[in-house]
């Protein structure tokens, strides 16, 4: 395990009325990867544990060995040789559970640390002690912090904070941990709302064949993921308060409780017909922030697509109408 020998930066002072519904203690987490696909792997963790009010308590970080190429070693620094030795997930995951236990995931594009994390532990057959967890870039969103861009050194530099070692795991770590605390503060000032979202554990998870393990660096870092065509015609749009029918077209947009892919899987083994982009002929975009200023929610403001949050296509999902028969 590495140790950091930084110490943490100065915060604020608390705001005389702390929320009471803010969360009591906060993991910040980052972890470098094989790549960006679902059966891609942890090469390294870190977590920094905050309390209530964003102070650093305790740090930590580990190599992982993920039995397989480290993918791109350009941009992460970690080859099969420095691997090598490193442990395992399953003989980490019990010491990282302990760090995540009873806090809040924090992350900077949380959904993807956090569905690597899901799929590690359920590949370990257990599960992430994490129920909820914040992104940073939908806080700086949420407080309209004036950056250019959302990227970890763009909001490092708004706040002040020195990166030493970009793309190493307990660096970005201590980074968004130094940029949280006066985020943190802000929201708490003004009483704003956290951007929580809930995180479900996978149970049930396969990577598929073994031959993927082989691919090159290039094919490993920027995967495609082919989905099988819907073999039913789109029967129009979906009516609110309605039933999705078999064949609609579904998009999705931005962050979702569920891992984007398994959410994906399930919606096209009920039969519909999942699309990369919103038009005409989408049939409903489903997302958690219909307010978000992403294309894909401006397109269907546009195009008058109905919109619906993620609990309320979980709950569609569990009965749609079969496609009606057609005339041959």
């Amino acid at each position: 395990m590495l140790e950091d020998p930084t110490t943490a930066a100065p915060h604020p002072a608390p705001p005389s009325s702390w929320p009471a519904t803010y969360p009591q203690g906060y993991a910040v987490v980052d972890v470098e990867t094989t790549g960006l696909a679902r059966d891609d792997r942890i090469v390294s963790a870190a977590v920094y544990q905050l309390d209530a009010r964003g102070t650093v308590q305790d740090h930590w970080y580990t190599l992982v060995n993920p039995q397989r190429d480290p993918g791109p070693v350009w941009i992460h620094g970690l080859t099969e040789e420095v691997l090598q030795g490193a442990p395992r997930f399953p003989e980490i995951a019990g010491e990282l559970a302990e760090r995540l236990a009873d806090r809040v995931l924090v992350a900077h594009n949380a959904a993807f640390d956090w569905s690597m994390l899901a799929r590690e532990y359920a590949r370990s057959k257990s599960a992430a002690p994490v129920r909820q967890r914040l992104c940073t870039i939908a806080l700086s969103k949420e407080l309209g912090l004036p950056l250019p861009n959302h990227k970890l050194e763009t909001l490092a530099a708004h706040y002040g904070v020195v990166q030493r070692r970009a793309h190493h795991a307990l660096d970005d770590a201590r980074v968004l941990a130094e940029t949280f605390r006066p985020s943190l503060h802000r929201a708490a000032e003004t009483g704003l709302r956290l951007p929580l979202l809930a995180c479900q554990p996978l149970t049930e998870w396969s990577d598929g064949p073994a031959i993927g393990r082989q691919r090159s660096y290039r094919q490993t870092w920027r995967p495609s993921r082919k989905r099988p065509a819907c073999p039913y015609p789109n029967p129009g749009r979906y009516e609110p308060g309605g039933q999705l029918v078999q064949g609609m077209r579904v998009a999705f947009s931005g962050d979702t409780s569920v891992d984007r892919e398994l959410l994906e899987d399930r919606a096209i083994e009920a039969g519909l017909h999942v699309a990369t982009s919103v038009s005409r002929l989408t049939s409903v975009l489903v997302t958690n922030d219909p307010d978000s200023p992403t294309s894909k929610t401006a397109k269907a403001r546009s195009f008058g697509t109905p919109v619906i949050d993620e609990a309320a296509f979980m709950q569609l999902l569990q009965d749609v109408t079969p496609a009606p028969p057609t005339n041959r």
